[in-house]
Order: C-alpha cells, then structure tokens, then sequence
C-alpha cells in the first residue's frame, strides 16, 4: 500500500545506493509500473516493481555482470522500453561497470549508428531481454562480448553479492548524442553528475514542494527519458510509470490517460507530441479524461513555439487542463539533459521578437500581431547551475538582448567525450576572454565553461533558445534560422508534412542559398499532389516572410527525411544526401 508522502530522502553518492536506501525505508512502495500495450485498442497491462524487488533485481544481475566485465568497463544496453531496462541500467552503476544506453538492433532506420556507438564504445558486455535475444545475438555475432538477458539472471544471483561503490567522480554511463549535427559522441557522465541533475530536475518542476508521479514514454536511451523517467525518481523515491514511445504514436490518448490516472503526474515530450495529441485524439476519448491534476508538462524542443502550447492546451481545457502546467525547457547530453525550464506554476513567458534584428543579433520586441515577428517561448531560468551568453567567436560575455552561444556551467555538466580529448577541451574547457562572464556567481565551480552549440538570449530573465549554431543560414550576411524558414514551409500548403522537413544552406554561383526537403502527408500520395503548385506557395510564403530565394523545393515520402535516435530530424545528414543526389527524382526547381 502506497503511503501519502516518501519518507524524506536522504543525501547518496549515486543512484544504486538510492534504490537499497529506498527498498530498506519503503520497501512495499511501488517504484516503478510498465504498462505494455500487446494490441491495439488494449488499455495496457501494468506491471510494477516495488523497491525490494527493484534492489533484488538490481543485485542479482550485477552480480552477473561483475563476473563478466572489469571494474569500469562498458556495458552497452540493447533492451527494449520496460522495467528490465531500468534494472540493467542500475545493475551496471551497482556493479562499478559504465553502462551505455542504447536500443535493440530491431529500431527502424538506425542500425548503421548502433554498429557506430558498439565500436566506439567497445563494451565487455551486452545486456538485453529473452524477446530481443536472438536478434542482438545476430547484430553482435563475432564481437568479444558477453550477452546477458536481464529477466533470465535468477534472484538467487543477489545472495552474499554487495554492491562496488565507486567514487562520484568516476564515470556511470556514456550519453551518446544524438548526431544531429555531427557524429555521435560518448559524453561521460558521472555519478555526481547524474544525480546533481535529478535535484536539479526535481526541484525545477516542483517536487520539492509536493511528491510527483513521473509518466513517460520518451525512450530511456534518450538522455531526457533516462534523466526524468529513472534518475528523478530513484533520487526521491517516487513512482515512475513507463509506456513504449510506439505504444504512445499509435495511440496517443494512452500517454494522456495515464497522466489522468496519477497524482500530480510530470512528464516530457517534445512539439511534435503535443501537435499530434492535440490533432489526434478524438472527441470520444476525451470523454472521461480528465487532466487537472496534472502537475507539469515539459517541452524540451528546440526550440519551443508557443502555438504548440496554446492548441495543446485549447485541445483539452475542457479536460481541465491547467494552462500553467505547460513547461518549456532547455538542456543537453553534455549537461547530463536539464539546464534551465519554466516553473509549473507560473504563465507561458511569449517573447515576439523582430525577424531582421534578430537576424542581425540582436533580440528587440515587435509586435505580437506582427505577422514577419518571431514568436519564441522563454525557457525560464536555471536551477543549480549558471548560464551565460557569449559571442562564439570572440568569447566575450554578451548583455541581455544580444544573441550568442549558451554556456553553462554547473556540478550537472560532464566529464567530456570518451577518447576526445582535444574536441573536450574545446566544448567542455571554455573560457571568457574578459572577466564579466565570470564575475557572478562562483558557486558552482571556478573550472571551464560548456559551450553548448546552441544560439539564444536573455530576455526579462528568461532564456530564450533561438536555434543551433551549427544549422545557422547565412544568406548576404543575414542570419536565418533553420526553424523558422521549416515553420513557414509547413503553414504554406496543407499536403507538406509538420516537422518532417529540413532547411538547409548549399553552395551557388553567388553564395549561400537555401534548400528545403520536406516529406508530403501520409494521407495523400505524392501522385495526388499538384507538386508545382506546392513549389509555388512554398516559394512565395518564404520570400515574403524571410525574404528569401529559395534555390530548390524537393517533396519526397512520408519517412525519408533522416532522424536522430531521438526523433530530431538530422539537418545536416538530409544535406549530405540532397547533395549526394538522393533526392533529385523529386526536385522542382
């Protein structure tokens, strides 16, 4: 029986110290429930974990892979979505090895960087489940590796084992990114890291106040999924409730009735899942739903538009949606995930900025009604952390209003890239070329700044993230972001597929220009579609609104544009394959 309130939870060097603290003080509290959804239209089956069978599991399997790897040695994590994957996530860190989140070789469309991530990392080990055994066996066959199944290591493997305690500075897991705008690198993550970042995180979205239930369905490779869905609630004791990111795009009323079935539920998603809620769930199954008790919702885009919270909210106020609960936030894998969020219980911060300052730096208001205007969410303000803006190039700290680099710095920001020691000291060892980037608060550490890639302002205290460095379009010396021209390209005609499309800069005879693959809506076929007439109206909205020529229109099918592993579409691998002539069957020039 689940008691009103944890016990309060004490101060732990690192995650598995927190789950035998938990499964001593709560044992019968339930810590984590996966609901698994084996066909369609089903409600889901729930299956929970109390914390002493957590640690017992927890245990049992450690002691299986500590007989198989060296302290410190990697253990790469290839289960699907469920409550094994916690538990080997948690066996790893207990046995002083460093695991490595990851995914089945099953994933649609990114073995190429599964086989990339298993030969940079190298691990010892290899841990999956009965289900995704023999697949992983074949994806692995001729590697030095052992291959565990989780939910076949016997409980009596727990008995007589005690637990490696590794200093919180040691390494726990390796982040990989998501290669979005580069090859994927292993940020590592210590212990402290990890658990830094969860208080963090708790205490952002409010659970210092009032106990949570942490609801997701992002995948626990991803760096937010494993932060929110694991980390938070093993650091404070609370009961976390997983689904399968498919379970929830086949179905997205799923994700929404299990926040309706917990208290003070706080989960994550990005734009995307919000549009698609609110564009998808139907009349009838909102009946019955209600949402007011939901605590809060994170959007970590990158970055947030308002509209999305707006027709999320408008979607299911009658639910009794809270219009404060929605959340925008930034972070990042080498900050562990949480730099910076919005509070749950204060109201969307809208910021219209003009389109041609911004282009030129500059972060100056415009005019709400203002149809050229940028319309951006701030992403509130740092917890535990400091952030600043900085010119990239010179390094000198900018003031309020002018656009820049983030850099954070704070105990949540990782060690650096395995096996990169130059490209660590240039993201992770920054530093101002004046002293007013450091003369505030030196709480947090006098060591190197985390230069993030990503470009934003502050503006009434609020952090603003307007988009990637690396993605910036620079076009007779303006600056346009990638995002903005991609939202203009999906509002210009209704057979242009939301966030399945890229924006990017290619070389001409007279400079840089701009080129757009987009994929057409599953509903129609590409057949269907008077494609000269869509060229048209893409042609005409970009150059009124960004006053840009575009040099070329290409429509393809639904699935083509690349994404990361974590559902982001890759800009610069559709540049590649654009130039490399992927695409030119559907150019329209």
């Amino acid at each position: 029986m689940d008691t009103p309130r944890p016990p309060l939870a004490p101060v732990h060097r690192n995650l598995p110290e927190y789950v035998r603290h938990w499964a001593e003080t709560a044992p019968d509290r339930r810590a984590f429930t996966f609901v698994d959804h084996p066909a369609p239209h089903v409600r889901g089956v729930h299956r929970t974990l109390t914390w002493r069978r957590l640690d017992l599991r927890v245990r049992a399997l450690a002691a299986r892979l500590a007989e198989e790897a060296a302290p410190g040695a990697r253990v790469a994590l290839l289960c699907p979505q469920g409550s094994e994957y916690v538990t080997a996530f948690l066996a790893t860190l207990a046995a002083g090895l460093v695991a490595v989140p990851l995914y089945p070789p099953g994933l649609p469309g990114h073995g190429d960087r599964l086989s990339a991530v298993l030969a940079d990392a190298r691990p010892a080990a290899v841990v999956t489940t009965s289900r995704a055994l023999d697949e992983v066996r074949e994806f692995c066959a001729g590697a030095a590796m052992t291959i565990a199944a989780a939910d076949q290591v016997p409980d009596a493997a727990a008995e007589d084992w005690r637990p490696v305690v590794p200093d919180d500075t040691a390494v726990a897991y390796l982040q990989y990114t998501s290669g979005s705008t580069r090859t994927p690198a292993g940020v590592e993550i210590t212990h402290a890291n990890v658990v830094a970042n969860a208080r963090q995180a708790l205490t952002a979205y409010g659970a210092d106040d009032r106990p949570i239930t942490c609801v997701g369905w992002l995948p626990l490779y991803h760096d937010m999924g494993l932060v929110l869905s694991v980390a938070a609630p093993v650091t404070r004791g609370l009961l976390s409730v997983l689904m399968d990111p498919v379970a929830f795009l086949h179905e997205p009323v799923r994700w929404l009735r299990l926040l309706a079935a917990h208290p003070r539920a706080v989960s994550a998603a990005p734009n995307f899942a919000y549009d698609y809620c609110a564009s998808a769930v139907t009349g009838a199954q909102k009946e019955g739903l209600r949402l007011d008790g939901v605590a809060a919702l994170i959007n970590g885009s990158e970055p947030v538009r308002p509209g999305t919270a707006d027709a999320f909210h408008a979607a299911f106020a009658a639910q009794g949606l809270a219009p404060d609960t929605h959340c925008p936030s930034y972070g990042l894998a080498e900050a562990t995930v949480f730099v910076s969020a919005a509070r749950p219980w204060e109201p969307l911060r809208r910021f219209a900025l003009d389109r041609d300052a911004l282009a030129t730096g500059k972060a100056l208001p415009a005019r709400p009604d203002d149809a050229t205007a940028v319309l951006l969410a701030g992403c509130g303000t740092p917890a535990g952390q400091q952030v600043r803006i900085a010119d990239p190039v010179s390094r000198a700290a900018l003031s309020e209003g002018e656009v820049g680099e983030i850099w954070v710095r704070g105990p949540n920001v990782g060690r650096g890239y395995r096996n990169q020691d130059r490209l660590t000291e240039r993201v992770f060892g920054a530093a101002f070329a004046d002293a007013a980037g450091d003369t505030a608060d030196d709480a947090h550490g006098s060591g190197g700044w985390l230069r993030t890639g990503d470009l934003g302002t502050v503006l009434d205290g609020q952090l603003i993230v307007t988009g990637r460095l690396k993605d910036l379009i620079v076009v007779d010396g303006r600056n346009h972001y990638p995002q903005d021209v991609e939202a203009t390209v999906q509002e210009a005609h209704p057979a242009v597929r939301r966030d399945r499309l890229a924006a990017f800069a290619v070389a001409g005879p007279e400079g840089e220009r701009v080129a757009v693959v987009a994929e057409h809506v599953r509903s129609t076929g590409l057949a269907g579609i008077d494609v000269p007439a869509l060229v048209r109206a893409v042609r005409a909205a970009v150059s009124a609104r960004h006053g840009l020529r575009l040099a070329d229109v290409v429509l393809v099918e639904p699935g083509t544009v690349p994404r990361t592993s974590s559902g982001k579409v890759s800009r610069s691998l559709t540049r590649e394959r654009y130039l490399a002539g992927a695409y030119a069957a559907g150019t329209a020039e």
